[in-house]
């Protein structure tokens, strides 16, 4: 019988839910835990769930030992929050996580950081890229990655994976992928700007099966880029959204002006009290690519099981609906 536990910081969300149901599956550790401030979006039948806030100091005698601490809390939506609460957050957290987990003697850890340290990128940009973070959330995130590199280096024994996922889709998303779905279904989908956007992606699954190959590798260190090695545009999105579930072509494309001229609409109402999610510096991201690239894993020998309509097909049929909205 396994004797280890696994504990998953942030273990309530999306990617979170996900990681969960897949260690339980696994059957490597007696125990599963779930660390997070929030309620879990779903349930996962063998896991622990405990109320945990990162931002706070983490009592290690009261939530006991742990034989790999996974490291996926953060708050991430940009723009959504002030500059300062990314920090608060997503910084701070990491030292608490840290600080857990020297306290629990702890040897291996993974840090979910963000292609966000990049910086928008025309250009295709792999592990070796030059870190220009544009935003609270980036530069935040390339902070923690170096609070977790300073625990792992303080012992030769402790192993660190950080891995930089672009957006990941799959069950539960309920972010870009599934909102471009609906707009899709619904006819209403338009390209912002232009259709040539490259947005690095990657399937929930896939990146479970990344992390995975990475915790076997001996190595002390791993930092690594979680994307298809494809460099899909917007255009291939929306393509293979509509081969593989039928949805209607989108209507054109909109120059960029209008996008903008509406995002400042939007942000009137919001003055006016109008709740709304549209913003000018959310157009802005609709059009600015992410091209970034996996290098290291592949380098190592990892293989892809799946490509953007093999991962969509697995989506689809995962759904109780069988639908993506």
């Amino acid at each position: 019988m396994p004797s280890s536990t696994a504990i998953v910081f942030g273990g309530a969300g999306f990617i979170g839910s996900h990681l969960l149901a897949h260690l339980v599956a696994g059957g490597k550790h007696a125990r599963v835990i779930s660390a997070d401030i929030r309620a879990p979006k779903r349930t996962v039948a063998g896991v622990e769930y405990l109320t945990c806030d990162v931002r706070e100091t983490i009592d290690a005698a009261a939530l006991g030992p742990a034989s790999v601490v996974y490291n996926l809390a953060a708050v991430h939506t940009t723009p959504g929050y002030e500059d300062w609460e990314y920090h608060w957050t997503n910084v701070l957290g990491a030292t608490h996580v840290c600080d857990y987990a020297r306290a629990a003697g702890c040897k291996t850890m993974v840090f979910t950081s963000s292609i966000s340290v990049y910086g928008p990128c025309e250009e295709p940009k792999d592990e070796t890229g030059a870190l220009e973070p544009n935003s609270a959330y980036g530069r935040s995130k390339y902070q923690a990655e170096e609070i977790h590199r300073a625990w792992a280096r303080a012992d030769a024994e402790r192993h660190l994976r950080i891995v930089r996922p672009a957006v990941v889709f799959g069950p539960g998303e309920g972010g870009n992928f599934t909102r471009l779905a609906g707009l899709l279904k619904k006819g209403r989908m338009v390209y912002p700007g232009r259709k040539e956007t490259i947005k690095a992606c990657g399937y929930v699954g896939e990146l479970l099966r990344m992390l995975d190959f990475a915790l076997e590798r001996e190595e002390p260190e791993i930092t690594f880029n979680f994307a298809y090695r494809e460099r899909y545009t917007t255009e291939d999105i929306c393509d293979a959204f509509r081969k593989v579930a039928g949805f209607k072509a989108p209507l054109g494309v909109v120059p960029l002006p209008v996008m903008l001229a509406g995002g400042l609409a939007f942000e009137m109402l919001g003055l006016l009290g109008k709740k709304t999610s549209v913003n000018r510096a959310r157009v802005m991201k609709l059009v600015h690519s992410t091209n970034v690239v996996p290098g290291v894993l592949p380098a190592m020998g990892y293989e892809y099981e799946t490509d953007l309509e093999e991962a969509l097909r697995r989506w689809q049929a995962a759904e109780p609906s069988g639908e993506f909205v």
